[in-house]
């Protein structure tokens, strides 16, 4: 008979789950004890940016990744990171230590009570073995179930003294099915009325990234000749933003989203919710005459949505069925192409983020990786960074702040682990910076090739135009003065410096992306506010 962790050791090599992201405390260093060489520990500073590093780098390599977190304290500080994972449809497999087995009645210092309670409603399997002998076919069904459609993480809670505890010898390796096709007779029945319609019109979401269905998207769109929108907060582009048929990002309210899909009798939506709405715009969810036709791996999100009617399905596999099934449409009722951004006057002190933007998109390689976490530039970034590589834009789905610098790092480690290489850049808020910064240490440590630019307005530039639409005058907490990022950069070890001019972005910025490690790079900005919804 081997040990538990032996045995669990070897499952994990057979599931090529031997990188673990985390931040370890005592629980679970029976679990870590004589590491083995084959393995990767990645180290990050505190439980949030271990799980999020881990969502980066799953999104990746497209593969899940071991999380280990401090038993309930360590999950506690993690749950914001959580929810964006699940949100994010990534596949993690989260474990924390539990106190030994003899104490746990007692509720000695660092229980994790009632531990399968905490994690939840934000992971698929929350779960502690009742035995020692469980724990390896609990991974080998947390692996299963964080693989399986909608993908998502899951949780265990891991006894200390289990890890040395001698069992019979168990293999417990099984293949499962992480894709679900749509139901034929449906499928028929969404191609007839797509047929049927007069002016139908598209609207994409992230699971068509995560489906690796570009391709099949741009078919599909080119047949009907149908705009195609990209859902609203879309964590994933899932459309090339430089194709003629692209309009642009839904906005997120009601009534302003009813109208811009006015005109048309149909509006598919494939691999997204129907729809993310935030703030409340009151409206009609859809256009006078107009139905909905919705395609989802989500049973949840098809039962939640307001409108229309909805297919369980993976993205992909739904869409070469309609692309088998549909007919080419030959008059062609498609609105005009998108318009070019305008310029940004770049004489303006201080500095404009869409001109800031346009220097950072021109010296900007074609092959790169993207993240943001700068709410109120969002709509300046969507018009100068039009996407239009596959898995090359990433943000949280969650909109809880703290996610896309660890993020980031764990992106980062995913291009040198494929060979990809290319360079990662981070577009930060100043406020939003301040959330998870000691994932730079992890990227420091690393040797990371990533650039952080840091939007500098001295204030949450998102609640005062919140606050604008809300009529809620006089909110407290909204300024953020007095901060050094550089030093903070530097603190860390990254290449840190202010950029005062645009002329002085372009030079600092080039040299980042050439340099083999971690810049950051801090850019003030105007305060002037912009209207929340257009």
């Amino acid at each position: 008979m081997r040990t538990v962790r032996e045995i669990t050791f070897d499952l994990l090599r057979k599931l090529e789950l031997t990188t673990i992201v985390g931040n370890p405390g005592s629980t679970e260093e029976p679990f870590l004890a004589d590491f083995p060489s084959d393995f990767d520990y990645v180290l990050a500073l505190q439980e949030t940016s271990a799980v999020a590093v881990a969502d980066g780098l799953s999104q990746s390599l497209r593969k899940p990744v071991l999380v280990n977190l401090h038993t309930g304290a360590g999950t506690g500080n993690a749950m914001g990171a959580i929810v964006s994972a699940s949100l994010n449809k990534t596949p993690l497999i989260i474990t924390a230590g539990q106190q030994t087995r003899q104490m746990l009645l007692i509720e000695p210092l660092l229980t994790n009570i009632d531990p399968t309670v905490l994690a939840r409603p934000w992971v698929k399997w929350s779960y502690e073995p009742p035995r020692p002998e469980d724990v390896p076919a609990a991974f080998m069904r947390a692996y299963a179930t964080a693989m399986q459609q909608p993908a998502g993480p899951v949780f265990l809670s891991l006894p200390m003294d289990d890890w040395e505890k001698r069992i019979p010898e168990v293999d417990v390796f099984r293949t499962v099915a992480v894709r679900q096709g749509p139901d034929p007779s449906r499928i028929r029945d969404f191609a007839a009325r797509i047929n049927s319609s007069e002016n139908p019109v598209l609207v994409y979401g992230s699971d068509i990234a995560r489906s690796q269905a570009w391709n099949a998207g741009i078919a599909l769109a080119e047949k009907l000749d149908a705009p195609v929108w990209t859902a609203p907060f879309a964590e994933r582009t899932p459309f090339p933003e430089t194709h003629p048929l692209f309009k642009g990002a839904l906005a997120p309210a009601i009534g302003p989203l009813s109208r811009q899909l006015a005109g048309h009798d149909l509006v598919l939506v494939v691999g997204a919710q129907v729809f993310r709405y935030y703030p409340f715009v009151p409206g009609a969810y859809l256009p006078e005459g107009a139905a909905l036709l919705q395609i989802t791996d989500d049973p949840s999100a098809a039962a939640k949505a307001a409108v229309g009617d909805s297919l369980i399905s993976d993205a992909g596999l739904a869409l070469e069925e309609l692309n088998l099934r549909v007919g080419e449409r030959t008059a062609t009722r498609s609105a005009p192409q998108r318009a070019q951004p305008a310029e940004a006057d770049r004489t303006a002190r201080p500095m404009l983020p869409h001109a800031v933007l346009e220097v950072l998109r021109a010296c900007t390689p074609d092959d790169f990786v993207l993240t943001e976490e700068a709410p109120s530039v969002v709509p300046d970034m969507q018009d100068v960074f039009r996407i239009d590589h596959e898995d090359c834009f990433y943000t949280f789905a969650s909109g809880g702040l703290g996610w896309n610098l660890p993020a980031a790092v764990g992106l980062a480690l995913g291009e040198i682990r494929s060979e990809r290489n290319r360079p990662v850049v981070a577009l930060m808020g100043d406020g939003s910076f301040q959330y998870s910064l000691q994932a730079l240490y992890t990227a420091v440590r690393r040797k990371a090739r990533l650039v952080v630019v840091v939007l500098d307005n001295q204030e949450y530039g998102i609640l005062k135009e919140f606050a604008e639409l809300e009529k809620t005058p006089n909110v407290p907490g909204l300024d953020l003065p007095g901060i050094d990022i550089v030093a903070l950069g530097r603190g860390y070890g990254a290449e840190s410096a202010r950029v005062e001019t645009l002329d002085e972005l372009a030079s600092a910025y080039s040299a980042a992306l050439a340099f083999e490690g971690v810049t950051v790079l801090v850019v003030p900005i105007t305060r002037k506010l912009k209207p929340l919804i257009g």
